[in-house]
């Protein structure tokens, strides 16, 4: 079975409660953080629902899990206390994820802030020595992400990630986290030549070394650099390409985690798409949502069709023109499935429908006619 899920909070009852919210999408795999990702402030590990959420997990069908690093730990800095601090609290998220039973912990790599790449590079790999060599009582596996490039990040190549492990004395303790956002804003073409990014990274890293992949599309065009987040279909990855990458022979068997952001109108009504999109990618969107949500899709593309609008060219015109027209995207900065979704509301085509659940139907709409009708 295809290990598909949602990054869900970690609150009020820990385990259990990030259990439920992943199961209400459908998920059958999900990555969570052992506490708030903005600080290092944590509940003790025994008040967080650890064998109520396994339970709820056995009777879901839910084995392979994920826990996130917080962001707040940079291995690459200079500065000794923001070092010693990453150093620590990594360790302290390790012996807490071991205590949870989950075998991958994802890391963002670092940044070298007012260093270079080189530096950044040695400072990162002497951190994750030190932080193996203080939890060798765990079997957690670090999984390095594999960043888009922004500012002074690492992990932007794969010959930098490889760079990284060379340097690790207990590198098999090290995995990888691909995610298909950061990996495109790199400058990988995981679009049109998805096997050759692939077989690339085999020959500089190994295609072994993947642990988690995390799939989302993309508010900006290959090589931007910017990791920008958006609902799949809705970006220039597409929801064709990110189904190839899920559905890829040298890829299966690793949980696929979405991270894709919440949309509304309103952040009071926002929710996440995190169940159409599993559902899409699933090949199984009848059987969740059933007939009529199909019969509601044929009848957004005959709208979109009279209106002729064709979705990928819209989406990929709409994000072009945000980004190169700064008096059209003052007048109107509106994304692109803000606007889809403003065409469909103003025309009042269904009255019976909430927001969530347009926004459902469109992001079904995005995946394409011919995919939609084979799922």
């Amino acid at each position: 079975m295809l290990k598909i899920g949602s990054h869900v909070s970690f609150s009020d009852k820990g385990l259990l409660s990030a259990t439920k919210e992943a199961s209400s999408y459908g998920s059958s795999s999900f990555m969570i953080y052992t506490g708030a990702p903005q600080n290092t402030r944590r509940k003790p590990i025994e008040s967080m629902y650890i064998e109520e959420g396994k339970l709820a997990m056995q009777e879901g069908g839910m084995e392979d899990i994920v826990v996130h690093a917080p962001y707040i730990i940079n291995l690459g800095s200079y500065k000794e206390n923001t070092y010693e601090l990453a150093v620590s609290f990594l360790q302290e998220e390790i012996r807490r994820t071991h205590a949870i039973g989950v075998k991958n912990i994802v890391l963002h790599p670092g940044a070298f802030t007012d260093k270079d790449a080189h530096y950044g590079i040695g400072r990162i790999a002497e951190g994750l020595n030190e932080v193996l060599d203080g939890v060798k009582e765990t079997d957690v596996k670090i999984a390095l992400e594999t960043m888009a490039g922004k500012g002074t990040e690492m992990g932007r190549s794969f010959e930098e990630i490889a760079q990284i492990m060379e340097k690790v004395t207990h590198n098999e303790r090290l995995a990888v986290c691909m995610d298909t956002c950061h990996i495109h804003d790199a400058g990988y073409d995981i679009v049109n030549d998805l096997d050759g990014v692939l077989e690339q990274f085999d020959r500089t890293v190994g295609l072994d070394r993947i642990t988690v992949m995390h799939i989302n599309d993309s508010k900006n065009a290959v090589g931007a650099r910017k990791d920008r987040h958006t609902p799949i279909g809705s970006g220039w990855i597409g929801f064709e390409a990110i189904n190839r990458i899920v559905h890829h022979e040298a890829l299966q068997g690793r949980p696929f985690i979405l991270e894709t952001p919440w949309i509304g109108k309103e952040a009071k009504t926002q929710r996440p798409m995190y169940e159409v999109e599993i559902a899409l990618l699933r090949g199984d969107v009848s059987g969740r949502f059933g007939p009529e949500f199909l019969t509601e899709v044929e009848q957004l593309q005959h709208f979109f069709q009279g209106k002729e609008i064709d979705s990928r060219s819209y989406i990929l015109d709409v994000w072009t023109l945000l980004k190169n027209d700064a008096k059209a995207k003052k007048a109107d900065p509106r994304e692109p499935l803000e606007r889809l979704y403003d065409l469909v509301a103003e025309a009042a085509l269904f009255p019976h429908l909430n927001e969530e659940q347009l926004n459902h139907r469109l992001i079904a709409w995005l995946a394409g006619k011919e995919l939609l009708v084979t799922a």
